[in-house]
């Protein structure tokens, strides 16, 4: 399947600059325990279950205090990237598309971070069938575009089929994958609508406000892939091609009123937009002015002072760095004026098992990371969890384990390494380890490299230029034994997390199996479990694999779950964590009295 670049990791790392863009579609279900560091704030993971057909009917719960009017004011080092949803895939790019577009399902938030898929445009969630290779929808009564035209399941038909444009190459696949069953391939499929031609597999109709979708794949979790904004609607009528990007139509609570590339863009009400439709958006603000350019420390001190329209200022998606989180969390007066949130996701060491063939030597690497000095360097225990799975706590059936001993002794245990060296005849091997050249990671070499030095490795450290480091890593015939890596899903289930990272399907340069991980009971579990339609027993079977590729293969270092914090303005109500992509839940924010 094609994989989640939206998720990938582009950047450093949250807990030392608040700059990496680790974040996902959503978070998990039962499972999400509590987080283990100390440093205040946020301690659990957040929830996701799958909510009944009452739970997507509008309004969304009203937020206590708020009152509408005013304007909230965003701030931001960069544009977004891309306002057309089927070029959405970062997650940055959906904190704005949560505003302007609607998609078949969504996520319902509530105040503490639980959250529930429910149907956004569609009345629920959808009914499957024919073992989870057919899905249906019905559409709500009342949606509008902000030209005040109807929008209707044809619109939700032309949002998929426009995905084939060759203008279009950032969007999500899963969907595209599923119902041509060509994999990577699925282009040759269909030519895309601007020539008249449907795909035959999404079967509407209008009169019954329903879409039915013929995977060629057994999808059983298909209902939240099309949470994913990649499949927002788009009215054919107004479907401006390479155009809509910079100014696509919304039929979110808000519409684009002006957008100055790189600089400004300010959002106003769309009036057409029915709170009734809407479980899941409030929209107390009468709109949303976003200023870019603004670099992140400076932009957390302007929030920090709070002076003039700064009072009224979120930060967007960029997190307090390491450079002022102590004084935010020890000033009680701006400590009030924060949220954190939990990070989905695991960031990691991927061991190249090309390479690094030995298991029992991949074992001691585990055994030898110094996983507390390095999230000492981050900014302690206030940076995040130490992590031991390679599923984060948020995933549907996670279950926690420790095989390696980390949480006892997250310093690195050198003795046990040595051990298992002794045993492999490797005492003494070299281990090459790359990073992004980075001030952060130019400290964590020194506690990586003495750890291994200590636990009987013989460590070369080779750091990679940021700009060039996941083209030279994603590269089959690479120099490197380890790499710093990370992942999270594009949705709540491992699905999203495991197959990327270890289906032998995805070993090639610029893909994502990065461990070059190619053992047959993986490939063929992976497969196994994915058409279980019994979303529990799923979890479960996934949780299991997990623990088993960690004990017979260990492929990869974990390294931790990542925290991050935000500052707001003093006259900003609601503001909170976005559990789906780690930024500022927009669309829950008021203007104070």
């Amino acid at each position: 399947m094609s994989l989640s670049r939206r998720n990938f990791v582009i950047a450093t790392s949250v807990a030392a600059a608040g700059s990496t863009l680790l974040s996902a579609c959503s978070s998990g279900d039962a499972g999400g325990g509590s987080g283990s560091g100390s440093g205040g704030g946020a301690k659990t993971y957040s929830k996701v279950t799958i909510g009944a057909k009452e739970d997507s009917t509008g309004p969304a719960p009203e937020v206590p205090g708020a009152k509408k009017g005013g304007t909230i004011y965003g701030i931001a080092p960069d544009d977004f990237s891309h306002l057309d949803p089927g070029r959405i895939y970062y997650a940055y790019n959906s904190t704005a598309a949560l505003l302007l577009h609607r998609c078949l399902t969504g996520y319902k938030i509530a105040s503490d971070g639980s959250q529930k898929l429910v149907g956004d445009l569609a009345t629920d969630t959808g009914t499957m069938s024919n073992g989870g290779k057919t899905w249906t929808f019905t559409l709500k009564e009342g949606l509008k575009w902000e030209d005040g035209s109807e929008l209707t399941v044809e619109d939700v038909r032309h949002g998929i089929e426009r995905l084939w444009a060759p203008y279009i190459i950032e969007s999500a696949s899963y969907v595209q994958i599923a119902l041509t069953g060509k994999g990577g391939k699925w282009r040759d499929a269909y030519e895309g609508p601007y020539k008249g031609k449907h795909l035959s597999e999404i079967v509407t109709d209008k009169a019954k406000r329903t879409i039915t979708f013929n995977l060629a794949e057994a999808r059983p979790d298909f209902n939240w892939t099309m949470a994913m904004h990649s499949y927002a609607a788009v009215s054919p009528k107004l479907d401006t091609k390479e155009k809509y990007d910079k100014h696509p139509a919304a039929c979110g609570p808000y519409k684009i009123k002006s957008h100055v590339t790189d600089k400004s863009m300010t959002l106003v009400r769309n009036k057409y937009w029915d709170p009734a439709t809407d479980s899941i958006r409030n929209a107390y603000p009468d709109g949303f002015e976003f200023d870019f350019g603004i670099e992140t420390l400076d932009g957390v001190d302007r929030l920090i002072a709070s002076q003039g329209k700064d009072a009224y200022a979120v930060s967007i998606y960029k997190g307090v760095p390491a450079e002022r989180i102590q004084k935010v969390l020890t000033d009680p007066e701006i400590k009030k004026r924060t949220f954190n949130g939990l990070l989905t996701g695991t960031y990691y060491y991927a061991i190249n098992t090309k390479r690094v063939t030995d298991l029992k030597v991949r074992q001691a690497l585990n055994h030898a990371w110094p996983l507390q000095q390095i999230r000492q360097i981050y900014g302690g225990p206030s940076s995040g969890d130490i992590a031991t799975t390679i599923l984060s706590p948020d995933i549907l059936g996670r279950e926690k384990f420790d095989v390696y001993g980390k949480l006892k002794k997250p310093q690195g245990d050198p003795a046990a390494a040595k051990k298992l060296l002794k045993e492999a005849g490797k005492e003494g091997m070299k281990i090459v380890y790359a990073f992004p050249q980075d001030p952060t990671y130019n400290k964590t070499k020194v506690v990586i490299e003495n750890a291994l030095k200590e636990a009987g490795f013989t460590p070369i450290i080779k750091p990679v230029d940021s700009t060039t480091y996941y083209d030279q890593v994603q590269k089959v015939d690479n120099s490197y034994d380890v790499m710093w890596f990370g992942w999270s899903p594009d949705w709540p289930t491992a699905y999203t997390m495991i197959q990327p990272l270890f289906d032998s399907a995805n070993i090639g340069d610029g893909l994502y199996n990065v461990s070059q991980t190619n053992i047959p009971w993986i490939d063929s579990t992976i497969q196994k479990n994915m058409v279980i339609t019994d979303q529990k027993k799923a979890g479960s079977a996934w949780a299991a694999l997990d623990k088993r590729i960690m004990e017979e293969v260990a492929p990869i270092i974990p390294e931790m779950y990542q925290r991050r914090y935000y500052v707001y303005g003093n006259k900003v109500g609601g503001a909170m964590f976005d559990p789906n992509f780690s930024a500022t839940l927009l669309y829950k924010t008021y203007v104070k009295a």
